[in-house]
């Protein structure tokens, strides 16, 4: 018996390579969309008081290196990280609204909770180690 000649591609494999091309087009259309966003996040940065600024590029480094699952945009004009296009949390400088202090604030999509109450907001007055320390902390469980 000779071996069969093939007749190309099995409907299973066509079908199995037409899903592997929406799904690297999804993927070049996502990495656009958080290219766009960094982009953007870090232009309303640069519009900020030095001081605003300066930590809103250290949390900034701190959600892309400790929740990277997290994609970078702006919201209400303000930096902010996203999970599947919900925010989950945002940085809202103080001279925003003349509040006077920054918050860093988190979404219903962070998952915080902690029985029937917990905090969704902090004040955010200074960067220093202990600081960041709780920031992880809290990117780490609003990203779980």
């Amino acid at each position: 018996m000779s071996p069969k000649k093939a007749d190309g591609f099995s409907a299973a494999e066509k079908a199995a390579m037409a899903e592997r091309a929406r799904e690297l087009k999804a993927e070049a259309k996502s990495n656009q969309l958080r290219a766009d966003g960094e982009k953007d996040l870090l232009a309303k940065i640069s519009e900020m008081a030095p001081d605003e600024a300066a930590i809103a590029t250290r949390l900034h480094e701190l959600v892309t290196t400790h929740a990277p699952i997290l994609a970078p945009k702006t919201w209400y004009g303000m930096p902010a990280w996203a999970r599947d296009g919900k925010v989950v949390c945002f940085y809202q400088p103080g001279s925003k609204f003349g509040a006077r202090y920054n918050t860093l604030g988190f979404q219903d999509a962070a998952t915080l909770d902690d029985g029937p109450m917990w905090p969704s907001s902090f004040a955010l007055l200074a960067m220093n180690p202990a600081v960041e320390a709780q920031i992880v902390g809290l990117l780490k469980k609003a990203t779980k």
